[in-house]
C-alpha cells in the first residue's frame, strides 16, 4: 500500500458515499471496493474468496430525524496509535430513539464529524468494539448522518459500518466512548465480519 493507493481509496470511498446509488447499489459497490482495492481493510489473503460484507436487511425504521442539543462540557477525548494523538471535541448530542449520541468534531487539519457508537448488538451480531455512523475525514459523507436545518440531523443506521480494525488487527481504530454506548440494539447496518 502506498500513498497514492491510499489517496485513491479515500477518493473512491467519498465518491461512493456521495453517489446517488440506492442502499442495495451502495452495498454492492462497497463490497467490490473492499474485494478489489489494495487499501481494503479486508486482509489480502481473504480477498480472492471474498463474496461481500454481511448486513442486516434494510430497515426503514432505522432512518430517524433527531434534534441536536448543545454538548455539555468542553472536555475532549484523545486516541493514539500509528497516526499519533487524535483529539475529538463534542459538537452536539443527537436525541435518538436509541438514546443520546454525541457528535464529535475531529480536531485535526481539515477536521470532520465522527459518530462512533456501541449498541446492544455489539459483541454478538456486530463487531464488539462498535460501529460508525460517519467519519467524514475518511469520506463517509451524507449517508449515515446528514445535517438538517433547524438543529436536527437525519441518521440512517442502515449505513452503520465497521471500523477497519473489525476486519484485521493490523489496524488501530478509535472506538465509541462510554457516552456513545447504547443499551438498545440497532439491528441495521453492517454485521460482524467474522462469525
Amino acid at each position: 500500500m502506498d500513498d497514492l493507493d491510499l489517496l485513491d481509496w479515500r477518493e473512491q470511498l467519498a465518491r461512493l458515499y456521495l453517489s446517488d446509488l440506492d442502499l442495495a447499489g451502495f452495498r454492492a459497490a462497497r463490497d467490490e471496493l473492499f474485494r478489489s482495492h489494495p487499501c481494503s481493510p479486508v486482509p489480502a489473503a481473504d480477498r480472492p474468496g471474498f463474496t461481500g460484507l454481511r448486513w442486516f436487511p434494510p430497515d426503514p425504521a432505522a432512518v430517524v430525524e433527531a434534534p441536536l442539543r448543545p454538548a455539555a462540557g468542553t472536555e475532549t477525548i484523545d486516541t493514539g496509535g500509528p497516526d499519533g494523538v487524535v483529539r475529538y471535541r463534542r459538537v452536539a448530542v443527537a436525541e435518538t430513539p436509541w438514546g443520546p449520541l454525541t457528535v464529535w468534531w475531529i480536531e485535526a487539519y481539515g477536521g470532520g464529524l465522527f459518530v462512533p457508537l456501541r449498541d446492544a448488538t455489539c459483541g454478538d451480531e456486530t463487531y464488539g468494539g462498535g460501529r460508525y455512523l460517519t467519519d467524514t475525514v475518511k469520506g463517509t459523507f451524507g449517508r449515515g448522518l446528514t445535517v438538517l436545518p433547524g438543529g436536527r440531523v437525519r441518521l440512517d443506521a442502515n449505513y452503520l459500518y465497521n471500523p477497519s480494525c473489525a476486519y484485521d488487527d493490523r489496524w488501530a481504530c478509535p472506538l465509541a466512548p462510554p457516552e456513545n454506548r447504547l443499551d438498545a440494539p440497532i439491528r441495521a447496518g453492517e454485521l460482524a465480519y467474522h462469525d
